[in-house]
């Protein structure tokens, strides 16, 4: 940002940024002051002791409106970048470069340590690439978006976000390769001692999974503008872009965006998590309305693995800045 600048929050001078999208922050008419939602937006993150960056944005052509808490910053992104591999897997289907029910075979040797999908099994298993991107959108599961990325390629997903116009949103790695760097970084043998040294208050906390400068980054605005073209057919075929908004709202994880919205509203997202970084980027929908894309990014001023207050924040901020976009019903 520039010197002269206004925030990343705040109108530019004319009331309306040069995105061309308005923020939802508005003067108050006199009276009691009233936090606009970035501000609360700022206050929750503080609240729940992480940093925070938010941009949010309504999937409406017409009548565009943000809400953005430092949302050109870049941010780590941790397991968020399966979701531009998704996209550049659906783009490489639609171009017949892969063909989806093609059967793979991922031996018992390819692992890359996880909790969940292939990660935790230990025999050999077939499936098809599009079970395998299946299991790395819905479950996180790291050992089938290594192989999918194997297969579409890193050179690929970058140019597709070049293409895009994504500058700011780089994908250097799989997640092998950042659990390798980290285990050479804190000097581990194997990847459990090595969140766990992640995990001490007094830890490693400089290694370059926590640096955007050093892994893969985006910001908070590019990641919701990817999300946008996914949700109006533009970022692959309809047909591609269907299978991608299918994946992201059959996710499992329901303790961070999830738990900001009540039972009625369609949520649809990929979460990130390393060592202290919590993320979770989606679209919520409420029936008749239009939907809202969200992307939350996080790191906890504390090294726990389990702080339920910094995954809840996401939900409660992307709740702030949902229910300032809302459209209302639309007939």
């Amino acid at each position: 940002m520039s010197a002269g600048s206004p925030p990343a929050d705040v109108a530019a001078p004319d009331g309306v940024p040069a995105s061309g999208v308005r923020p939802a922050d508005r003067p108050h008419p006199a009276g009691p002051a009233v936090a606009g939602p970035a501000e609360r937006v700022r206050q929750a993150f503080a609240d729940a002791g992480v940093e925070g960056r938010l941009h949010a944005v309504g999937l409406h052509r017409n009548r565009p409106r943000e809400v953005a808490v430092d949302a050109d910053e870049p941010v780590v992104m941790a397991s968020v970048y399966k979701l531009p591999l998704l996209v550049a897997f659906a783009r490489l289907v639609d171009d017949g470069g892969l063909d989806p029910t093609e059967p793979v075979t991922v031996p018992a040797t390819r692992r890359t340590p996880g909790p969940t999908g292939l990660s935790a099994l230990r025999d050999a298993v077939t499936t098809t690439w599009r079970d395998l991107m299946t299991l790395t959108i819905t479950h996180s599961d790291n050992t089938a978006a290594d192989v999918v990325l194997a297969r579409v390629g890193l050179d690929r997903v970058n140019a597709m976000l070049d293409a895009f116009g994504l500058h700011d949103t780089r994908v250097l790695s799989g997640t092998d390769d950042v659990q390798h760097e980290l285990r050479e970084q804190t000097g581990s043998r194997d990847v459990a001692e090595a969140f766990a040294a992640l995990a001490r208050d007094d830890g490693t906390g400089d290694v370059a999974a926590y640096d955007p400068a050093l892994t893969s980054a985006s910001t908070a605005r590019d990641t919701t503008r990817l999300l946008t073209m996914v949700w109006d057919d533009t970022a692959a075929s309809p047909d591609g872009c269907r299978f991608a908004r299918d994946l992201l709202g059959a996710q499992i994880w329901t303790h961070r965006l999830r738990s900001g919205f009540p039972r009625g509203a369609r949520v649809a997202g990929k979460t990130g998590t390393i060592g202290a970084v919590r993320n979770e980027v989606g679209v919520v929908t409420f029936d008749g309305e239009h939907p809202v894309a969200v992307a939350v990014f996080t790191r906890a001023a504390r090294a726990d693995p389990i702080l339920p207050r910094a995954d809840a924040v996401i939900g409660e901020a992307a709740r702030i800045a949902v229910t300032e976009l809302r459209s209302g019903r639309v007939e």
